[in-house]
């Protein structure tokens, strides 16, 4: 599959959940890619790019290092020619973070050492990472009960959106802010609750960038 959507860094952390500059780091280190094609921008995301960063920062929240995950990246993609290999891979780790991949029930070893293993991120959590990511990405696990925002790689260059609408989350939110909820309703003829859910959307997302 091609890479689908148009992300710049900044996008792609809200979406990952982490800093812009985390993004590039992450990039700059082979831990996720940059993957789409642009004359503009030295560095633009695909919407695979993000749910490969989401793998990241999963790994991370369950104990596995950077370096390992960064060699988890290039095994996986050298042995299986994968250009996304965390997303297309079955991902186990260790009680004390060494990480590992399954193919036909065997488990290979990732790490230098073998461990007992302990499945931590299955395939489930994997399809979980794809299901918040279509809802808006990290910021859903922390707002589960948003119902008006999607990310559609083929709609609006993948920028988080108004189920159903062709307005970007953010624009929402700038609006709201500064001119106020009354021309959203009557100008763009959205919701009281399209609205709430695309303020608090945007307001957990900056807070990556703030807190980096």
């Amino acid at each position: 599959m091609p890479p689908r959507g148009f992300y710049l860094a900044r996008e792609a952390g809200q979406l990952a959940g982490v800093s812009g500059h985390t993004i590039g780091q992450w990039k700059h280190y082979g831990y996720t890619q940059a993957s789409q094609v642009s004359d503009s921008y030295p560095n633009v995301y695909s919407y695979q790019d993000v749910a490969e960063a989401m793998v990241v920062h999963t790994l991370l929240d369950n104990g596995v290092a950077l370096h390992k995950i960064g060699k988890a990246v290039r095994s996986l993609g050298e042995t299986y020619g994968l250009n996304w290999p965390l997303i297309g891979s079955r991902l186990f780790v260790t009680v004390d973070g060494q990480l590992g991949a399954a193919e036909d029930d065997r488990l290979y070893d990732l790490s230098e050492h073998r461990y007992p293993w302990q499945e931590v991120l299955e395939v489930s959590e994997v399809r979980q990472i794809a299901l918040d990511l279509k809802r808006g990405g990290w910021a859903v696990r922390f707002l589960p009960r948003l119902r008006h925002i999607e990310v559609d790689p083929d709609k609006v260059s993948g920028k988080p959106s108004i189920v159903g609408r062709r307005i970007a989350a953010e624009d929402v939110a700038v609006i709201a802010r500064e001119s106020g909820y009354s021309v959203l309703r009557h100008d763009y003829k959205l919701s009281q609750s399209q609205i709430d859910d695309a303020v608090a959307w945007w307001n957990k997302v900056t807070e990556y960038d703030e807190a980096a």
